[in-house]
């Protein structure tokens, strides 16, 4: 039986994950920072849930936190990352951006970096995070919450050519969602939105073939070559 851990499994598209996973034979170790909620996930089958509750934001509980699970799961084969925070900040409140980089850019990278130097370690794992579109460029809505995206592809590239120097079967996999329905969906435009459960699928599919960067759901590719090839005299206008 496969091992793996979803930090944010809370709600949303972490707790589709955690179930999905289930159902395809993994024990899923659950994080985020809601008690109630991961235990009513376990609730549903305690014999393949272990429960652990902790704030990415605490960067230094980490690698305690992740030891500590790990060593109840008895080894680790997959980890998802899916948490983070987003919501638009027209005025430039400093909290707002403050508390958006805490998350995106500092938790991330201290939960990732962990993470992959135990897969390094071990010489093998698949690392999973889930980004977002909105990394592509930049955002007069949201400054601080596209330019943590970016910095997420950014670093999940880092990560993945270092794999690929070391030659170790490490995967690494960016999940750049559009608009999925969940809290998460900040912008006030919403359109191509997905389910949960049909954007969790997309995601399992992508796992299983070990992908490298998808859009979800897939027609969110052309967006992507979209905004990028947009000159920027148009793109300031939005």
């Amino acid at each position: 039986m496969k091992k793996a851990i979803i930090v944010g499994a809370s709600s949303g598209i972490g707790k589709g994950l955690s179930k999905l996973l289930v159902k395809n034979n993994y024990i899923v170790g659950i994080t985020g920072r809601r008690t109630n909620l991961l235990t009513e996930i376990k609730n549903e089958n305690p014999e393949r849930y272990i429960v652990k509750t902790f704030d990415i934001t605490n960067t230094e509980s980490i690698p305690e936190n992740l030891s500590e699970l790990i060593e109840k799961l008895k080894g680790l084969d997959l980890f998802i990352i899916c948490a983070g925070v987003g919501e638009e900040n027209l005025s430039l409140d400093f909290e707002i951006e403050k508390r958006i980089i805490n998350t995106n850019v500092l938790g991330f990278t201290a939960i990732t970096d962990w993470v992959y130097k135990y897969f390094e370690n071990q010489k093998f794992g698949h690392l999973v995070a889930i980004t977002s579109i909105a990394g592509l460029r930049g955002s007069s809505k949201s400054p601080s919450y596209n330019a943590s995206k970016a910095f997420e592809h950014r670093y999940l590239e880092g990560l993945r050519q270092k794999a690929h120097k070391l030659k170790l079967p490490i995967t690494i996999t960016d999940v750049r969602p559009g608009f999925v329905d969940t809290a998460m969906a900040i912008a006030s435009k919403l359109f191509w939105v997905a389910s949960v459960d049909k954007a969790t699928r997309q995601i399992y599919r992508a796992i299983k073939h070990k992908r490298n960067i998808i859009y979800i759901t897939k027609r969110w590719k052309i967006i992507a070559i979209m905004l990028k090839l947009i000159p920027n005299y148009i793109y300031y206008r939005r």
